[in-house]
């Protein structure tokens, strides 16, 4: 018998193992769909930020796609979509809970995968991707 403080990590880990061996290809799609919800929720926060400040920002639908401006509420309908897209991949798809660690891990790194992605894109743009300039 585990101590009353492992019980949750314990029936966390059992959760885990038992929905893997049920039917391990509708799991592995479950997480994918965190991972790209995540991605999606980060990909929402610069574009609906900048709309909402009145602020011009690179966009998808700009001249060139990704490096041009996009109005300020061009970027608030993308921002939103966004969020609308990552609400569906997380919530929508499966059993997302909080609680999970394998959920949170696959939403997370799909979150800081795009982050990182964005800070390199946006930093070549910007100029933050060179840390001496300043």
């Amino acid at each position: 018998m585990l101590p009353s403080f492992l019980q949750p990590l314990d029936f966390t880990y059992y959760r885990f193992v038992q929905t893997l061996a049920e039917d391990s290809t509708v799991v592995w799609l479950h997480y994918l769909s965190y991972f790209f919800g995540g991605a999606f929720l980060t990909n929402a926060v610069p574009h609906w930020v900048s709309g909402v400040m009145g602020c011009a920002f690179q966009s998808p639908f700009a001249k060139p796609p990704g490096e041009g401006l996009s109005s300020s509420t061009v970027n608030v309908l993308w921002g939103f979509f966004n969020v609308l897209v990552g609400y569906l991949l997380i919530w929508r798809v499966g059993n997302f809970d909080l609680r999970t660690g394998p959920d949170v891990i696959a939403a997370g790194l799909g979150a800081l995968l795009m982050g990182l992605l964005m800070a390199r894109m946006f930093g070549r743009l910007h100029g933050g991707n060179d840390a001496s300039s300043r």
